[in-house]
């Protein structure tokens, strides 16, 4: 079986998609911090599609990271020539292709090689994904925290950064001593107003270091914000089993994710940009519409099915959809109160999104795990439930779904799943998730003292009431009973 490289590439099995396309041929123009898989089943596979038109070729992606974990990845995508196998699976069918965009990766440690290349003329975007908690933002209110310990570490001393954020900005100011234009920072992160979200950390920072450096990020940079959207789970022995298997691939890290992608881009590149609309990109005015629709019709979709999946010991995705009580709860809160928070999305019919939504989380194919869907509540509740539970709440409307949602959170974070199986840590503030949940076993309103979490909404009577009926609920009489009494089953 060959091992994924450049010399066996042309070799593989016939029914493998491989890149049309020259690495020689190829220079860079974009730098990107964190290379995982979502990464490289999204941005980089829209780069590979405009590469194999014969477009573009000055486009292709250097790879960076800063924290350890970007150097084991680095070492096994540099074994095999920084190609990615990408498998796509829908109900009907399982694809596979080789993609070739990214030509080199910096080592996490080598900080003068990267400094030198973000300051390269020909670097025009710096992209990222860094994961929903990575922006230095307090989860409560989705502000700047100026705080963080990581960004007061490279207040003082600005130039020998370690955040990501900090690297950016030490070779904007680098750029702009030398005459260069600034790159454009493109998020590629599930976070709302992302281009917002990562100018505030720049900008947050410069103003840290220097106010007038701040002012000219923010009149001079500029931060696209885009809506990011496939689901791509992690990989696991079983991954890398089925690519050796089913297409004769030895590969150290293949990326399976579905075949559906959408990317909704604001059209703002000063200094140039790829033409990925010619690969599917959707480039619009405001990316907003489109955010509050994915957020909360599919990210809060998979918040509503992960817990209670977990509780029950539900291992897969498809096989929560599966689940009738878990199906059910998932149609009733997003049409009773999840849609109706989401204004009109241009061209988009919202129960055709939906529908699309529930097809989706159905695909048996994916492997996506329920574990995955309950990692990081602590930065993903704050970003896709508790904005909509506010929203409801200011209408005067029912929450009772999204309360029970939080209610079987805290749940879980208990550790100990309905049959007593444990629940191992799965969330960077477990340890405190975990202590406020047993305390909440007895004093719902315990959890409900996050502020940082569920800021305002705590305060709530309506919130209060109906979170700790949830929660008592859920202790009295278990997951399923709880969950047919809300069905009215």
């Amino acid at each position: 079986m060959p091992k994924l490289s450049l010399s066996s590439v042309r070799g593989l099995d016939a029914t493998v998609a491989t890149p049309r396309y020259s690495r020689s041929s190829l220079t860079p123009g974009i730098v990107h911090f964190g290379v995982g898989n979502f990464h490289r089943a999204h941005l980089a596979v829209y780069l590979d599609d405009l590469f194999n038109l014969g477009l573009d070729h000055d486009w292709a992606i250097i790879g960076a990271g800063v924290m350890p974990s970007d150097e084991v990845m680095r070492q096994k995508l540099a074994a095999q020539d920084y190609l990615t196998t990408i498998v796509e699976q829908d109900a009907n069918f399982t694809a596979a292709r080789v993609t070739a965009p990214m030509i080199d990766f910096i080592p996490p440690g080598d900080r003068p090689r990267l400094l030198a290349t973000l300051c390269d003329p020909a670097i025009r975007i710096v992209s990222l994904t860094v994961t929903e908690g990575g922006y230095m933002i307090d989860p409560a209110t989705g502000r700047f925290d100026p705080g963080h310990p990581a960004l007061q570490r490279d207040a003082k001393a600005p130039d020998d950064p370690t955040s990501v954020f900090g690297l950016i900005l030490l070779a904007l100011r680098k750029r702009k001593e030398n005459g260069l234009p600034p790159f454009t920072v493109m998020s590629c992160d599930n976070v709302p107003h992302n281009g917002a979200v990562t100018r505030n950390a720049v900008a947050g920072l410069a103003r840290l270091i220097n106010p007038a450096l701040a002012d000219w990020v923010i009149e001079n940079v500029a931060f696209p914000n885009a809506m990011v959207d496939r689901i791509t789970p992690a990989t696991t022995d079983r991954e890398r089993q089925i690519t050796a298997k089913r297409f004769n691939i030895e590969d150290n890290w293949p990326v399976f994710c579905e075949e559906f992608k959408q990317w909704v881009v604001e059209d703002h590149f000063p200094t140039g940009r790829p033409a990925f609309e010619k690969v599917g990109a959707q480039f619009v005015p405001d990316v907003t519409p489109f955010e509050y629709m994915k957020i909360r019709i599919l990210n809060g979709g998979h918040a509503v099915i992960a817990y209670p999946g977990g509780l029950l010991d539900v291992h897969f995705v498809h096989e929560a959809m599966e689940h009738p009580l878990i199906h059910a709860f998932f149609e009733k809160i997003e049409q009773d109160e999840i849609i109706p928070t989401v204004p009109p999305v241009p061209g988009t019919d919202l129960q055709d999104y939906y529908r699309l939504i529930d097809r989706r989380f159905s695909n048996p194919k994916i492997g996506d795990t329920i574990r995955r869907l309950c990692l990081d509540g602590s930065n993903r509740q704050p970003k896709f439930i508790v904005p909509v539970i506010a929203d409801r709440l200011k209408a005067g409307a029912s929450i009772d779904g999204l309360a029970l949602e939080s209610a079987l959170w805290c749940r879980y974070c208990f550790g100990v799943s309905e049959s007593g199986k444990e629940i191992a840590a799965n969330d960077p503030s477990w340890d405190r998730l975990q202590a406020l949940s047993r305390k909440a076993k007895d004093d719902p309103l315990q959890w409900l003292s996050m502020a940082d979490i569920y800021g305002e909404v705590a305060q709530s009577e309506v919130m209060r009431d109906k979170f700790s009926a949830a929660l008592t609920s859920l202790w009295s009489m278990g997951t399923e009973r709880t969950l047919r009494r809300y069905l009215g089953l």
